[in-house]
């Protein structure tokens, strides 16, 4: 059964060949265009796997990582901020919320596919 990867963007531009980078790869993709729209997915279809960014419309990726993170049942779900906030007090704080990696754009595919892979296999 193929791992499920939700991607949290609003961007079409940065969705579009992420998603199909995933497909890809194996893994079944699900799309979230808001910080809320995530969540009901989550809640729904407990994906492996959160590719999230942090400039959403309405509730934000550092809000969204730390509801996951304190919901006991989706404390499995593996969370990487895919973002253009590359400050270091951004990058901290993304960590602190509970994120398990943090990319920032621009980024190159093969950095994505092998952070997926190092979070979803254990290697």
């Amino acid at each position: 059964m193929a791992k499920k990867i939700l991607i949290v963007d609003d961007e079409p531009n940065i969705i579009v060949p992420i998603e199909f980078l995933m497909e890809q790869n194996g893994y079944e993709v699900m799309i979230a265009h808001s910080g809320e729209e995530s969540l009901e997915i989550i809640a729904k279809d407990c994906p492996d796997l959160v590719l999230l960014d942090i400039m959403l419309p309405g509730i934000d990726g550092f809000e969204v990582c730390e509801i996951v993170r304190l919901n006991p049942q989706w404390q499995d779900v593996k969370i990487i901020f895919l973002t253009a906030k590359g400050r270091e007090v951004d990058i901290a704080k993304g960590m602190v919320l509970g994120a398990d990696a943090y990319i920032t754009k621009p980024f190159s595919n093969e950095h994505i596919v092998r952070q997926v892979r190092a979070l979803l296999n254990g290697c």
